[in-house]
């Protein structure tokens, strides 16, 4: 896992307040960018497409 490429959304700026999300074979890893070493979740591919197709779709609120 130490070979993986980490990045955020470009709509994030410099802000470190984010998620960062790599590829990993068959499965997305998510860690926090404020703690890059306090470790990541890793996600099945296909359960990552239907989260991101969810906020797409408008089928969670925001929270602010």
């Amino acid at each position: 896992m130490a070979d993986l490429v980490w990045r955020k959304s470009s709509r994030s700026g410099t802000s470190t307040n984010c998620v960062e999300v790599a590829q990993a074979a068959d499965e997305v890893a998510v860690r926090d960018s404020k703690n890059p070493d306090g470790g990541h979740l890793l996600i099945a591919a296909s359960q990552w497409g239907s989260f991101l197709g969810g906020l797409k779709g408008g089928r969670f609120r925001s929270v602010q």
